[in-house]
């Protein structure tokens, strides 16, 4: 039976606005990719960033351009946006699992996976409103703090004075500059901060 491909478009409002160093978002804009062959659909989504020069419009096109004929092996050969690869294998990897009754780790050859502990993230705010969202968030293991403009050292130390047991990480998002990432590194240590990412932007990392 031939392989069916659709793709669409979805929006999902988001509780309030979330905030990082390069702008803010009330909703998640993404893509979907049904694949279906026979009784079994596999799904994946994937949620194209305009910061790596992508759109939802964009990866719905490229995706909605392939042949019906498309395999598996093909994906890693298309010249498609990195997020619509993304999801398109995934689909695949998805479609097989049903239809062999077996999960993604066993028909990949990898080991069967584990839990681990993931980060609860804190949208960019006044230090004000972070503390009183950290102090909600403090039952979770871990916290992830997203920073990246004036006002940094004053947010981690209402954070942390708010949450004085919490393990915290940051996510500058390329807000730091060669002028405040030794400043902002330091404050990350003295408040306790287990890891910094991406804290300078693209083609900087050498500073």
């Amino acid at each position: 039976m031939a392989l069916h491909l659709s793709v669409s478009a979805q929006s999902f409002p988001i509780s309030g606005t979330f905030t990082i160093a390069r702008g803010s978002k009330t909703s998640a804009d993404l893509v979907l990719v049904s694949l279906r062959d026979g009784a079994a659909t596999g799904q994946a989504e994937c949620v194209p960033y305009a910061r790596y020069r992508e759109t939802v419009a964009q990866c719905v096109a490229a995706l909605e351009a392939l042949p019906s004929t498309i395999s598996h092996s093909e994906v890693p050969h298309l010249n498609l946006p990195h997020a619509s690869a993304n999801a398109l294998d995934c689909a695949f990897w998805d479609l097989k699992a049903k239809a062999s009754g077996k999960p993604v780790w066993q028909l990949a050859g990898l080991a069967e996976p584990v839990a681990k502990i993931t980060a609860y993230t804190l949208s960019l705010d006044t230090p004000e409103a972070m503390a009183v969202a950290a102090a909600k968030a403090a039952h979770y293991p871990l916290l992830k703090l997203k920073l990246g403009r004036e006002g940094d050292e004053l947010r981690l130390a209402a954070i942390r004075a708010a949450v004085p047991d919490a393990r915290l990480i940051v996510d500058a998002n390329e807000g730091w500059r060669e002028s405040n990432i030794e400043t902002m590194l330091a404050c990350c240590r003295a408040h306790g901060v287990e890891l910094v990412e991406q804290p300078l932007p693209q083609g900087e990392d050498d500073i």
